[in-house]
């Protein structure tokens, strides 16, 4: 995310997030963090921040009822209502417990941040941030000791490296607001509990979701499906993801139609392409609709 110079930290709480699976425990802090130190408030500030795309939007869900949505409701209450910060913040902190119960999830710290000024198309809102930092890296410590130096290891948080984020923008606040995710602990999905479970949301259905997800169709169709289904060599590979790229790089808009007209030429490629399609929606729970605009930045 860029242009963050300007973000104010107005509330920041930390609580500890076992997985209850293991007997570990759920501690909660009394206490907001007392920031009067600028530079620790500035790498927060980028540690928090650094990480998100605010092209890829989300938005929260619930199959019945938007308010049974645990954290859109408690997310919801602290914008309403400041006051409610240290309330609300242990109700997700209580809430993320619950669902940290496969035997992948790690311990953690849970930090809940409430931002001010905060830029987001155009403007300048609100937000509020949840963040579970999971990983703990080693570094070494050099310091000054009489007339020679001194080296000792310690364990900390890289602020670089956002394990998982949630950043829930006060706007569209009816149809589940606007949000961002981060999951890069999750790379191979073993363990959807903070997407699917904890946050429960679901992407917008604009531009840049259909753009970004046709692309990774077309990838992950001529990385794996394509050698498999037809003697094809590396270089026909490789040339196909070149028509594929250049398609939407002079295109304005997309046609399923005739991108695969135009880029898979053979009506049996195209027909493996579509049903690999429908497949690869059906495992992803997304419909990719057959015409949109291209989004640049996907």
């Amino acid at each position: 995310m860029t242009g963050i110079d300007s973000v104010q930290l107005e509330k920041v709480i930390v609580h500890k997030i076992g997985n209850p699976s293991r007997g570990e425990e759920l501690k909660l802090s009394e206490n907001a963090l007392t920031l009067n130190d600028e530079i620790v408030k500035d790498l927060l500030t980028k540690y928090f921040l650094g990480a998100f795309n605010e092209n890829e939007l989300y938005h929260f869900t619930h199959l019945s009822d938007l308010q049974m949505n645990e954290v859109y409701r408690y997310v919801a209450a602290i914008f309403e209502d400041r006051e409610s910060f240290l309330e609300q913040a242990a109700y997700l902190a209580r809430f993320l417990y619950t669902k940290s119960t496969h035997v992948k999830v790690k311990e953690g710290e849970l930090y809940v941040v409430l931002f001010d000024n905060v830029p987001f198309e155009g403007e300048y809102i609100q937000a509020l941030g949840i963040f579970k930092s999971e990983t703990k890296e080693s570094f070494l410590k050099v310091f000054p000791h009489g007339q020679s130096y001194e080296v000792i290891h310690e364990e900390g948080v890289n602020i670089n490296k956002m394990d998982k984020g949630c950043l829930v923008f006060r706007t569209n606040t009816v149809e589940g607001f606007k949000v961002c995710v981060v999951d890069s602990t999750n790379k191979n999905n073993d363990a959807q509990y903070w997407v699917e479970e904890f946050l429960q949301v679901t992407p917008y259905a604009d531009s840049y979701h259909h753009t970004d997800k046709v692309l990774s169709l077309c990838k992950q169709f001529i990385t794996n499906e394509y050698p498999e289904k037809f003697d094809v060599s590396k270089s026909d590979q490789i040339d196909l993801l070149n028509r594929s790229m250049d398609y939407f790089k002079s295109k304005e808009n997309f046609s399923m139609q005739e991108f695969a007209d135009e880029v898979m030429h053979h009506p049996e490629v195209v027909d493996t392409f579509m049903d690999y399609k429908k497949n690869f929606e059906q495992s992803r729970n997304f419909e990719i609709t057959d015409e949109f605009a291209i989004h640049v930045s996907a």
